[in-house]
């Protein structure tokens, strides 16, 4: 860092113009994607989260089919022991064991009974769940739709200005290279506080640039000095004649068009 003595108030003020423009400049840019960054973000959460919920749904339809299969299977084994009952109904020696058997059969027969009930009412929750897992399927696919739009829409613009902003931001702290610390510091505060993030404007009609309080003549008079640097007293902002920003604005919108 070159020492403040080394350079003038004048070449304070037009670097810390300069560094505003550039800042200025990539705040457009940032301005121009906007919300899209976050947008495309929430997008992304909300088509995993649906996702997710489209599979646990998914696999509670499988789940719900496998128990209708387990129940079919049920049926079968108590129609095989009814038939093996029935069999053995046949060659009983005694009534005690001809009412054992048939109590077994009517247990198997009611076992059919229920699993058969099960069943109906698994195929009912089936149709219910396969209406949800349609409906959530053509959600997912309106919110993909939507993020590779947005998606686009934001490649389209980074494509368009991350360069402008890589090489901008090397800018910027070049130029900060050439203002004191503290001064760099002050600049940052007053961005940080104030509206727009313009931390250094020119006077324009006798007022600080983005406000409608005058600065009184000796002021203004002082400001074209160029001999200190002084801030508005009502926003902070450090204030440049407006001859010295017209001047430091045409050097740098050649520099930009450059970049």
């Amino acid at each position: 860092m070159a020492k403040s003595k080394e350079i003038s108030v004048e070449q304070r003020l037009r670097a810390l113009y300069d560094l505003q423009l550039i800042d200025s400049r990539i705040d457009e840019i940032r301005n121009v994607r906007g919300e899209l960054p976050l947008e495309v973000s929430d997008l992304e959460d909300e088509v995993t989260g649906l996702r997710s919920r489209l599979e646990k749904l998914e696999d509670n339809l499988a789940s719900t089919d496998s128990q209708i299969g387990d129940k079919k299977n049920l049926i079968e084994e108590a129609k095989t022991l009814i038939k093996k009952y029935n069999e053995q109904q046949k060659n009983v020696r005694n009534n005690r064991e001809f009412n054992s058997i048939t109590k077994e059969i009517e247990y198997q027969e009611l076992e059919i009974e229920l699993a058969e009930k099960h069943i109906r009412e698994f195929r009912a929750q089936i149709e219910q769940k396969k209406e949800v897992v349609d409906k959530t399927k053509a959600h997912v696919k309106e919110r993909e739709t939507h993020l590779k739009h947005k998606k686009s829409e934001l490649d389209a613009i980074l494509s368009e200005t991350e360069k402008e902003e890589e090489a901008l931001l090397k800018k910027s702290e070049d130029y900060k290279k050439k203002i004191e610390e503290r001064l760099v510091k002050a600049y940052h505060r007053i961005r940080t506080n104030v509206k727009n993030g313009l931390a250094v404007v020119p006077i324009e009609r006798g007022a600080s640039g983005g406000s409608y309080f005058t600065i009184p003549p000796q002021v203004q008079m002082e400001i074209a000095s160029r001999k200190k640097i002084i801030t508005d007293e009502h926003s902070g902002r450090i204030l440049v004649d407006e001859a010295l920003a017209e001047e430091q604005k045409a050097k740098m919108e050649k520099m930009f068009k450059k970049l």
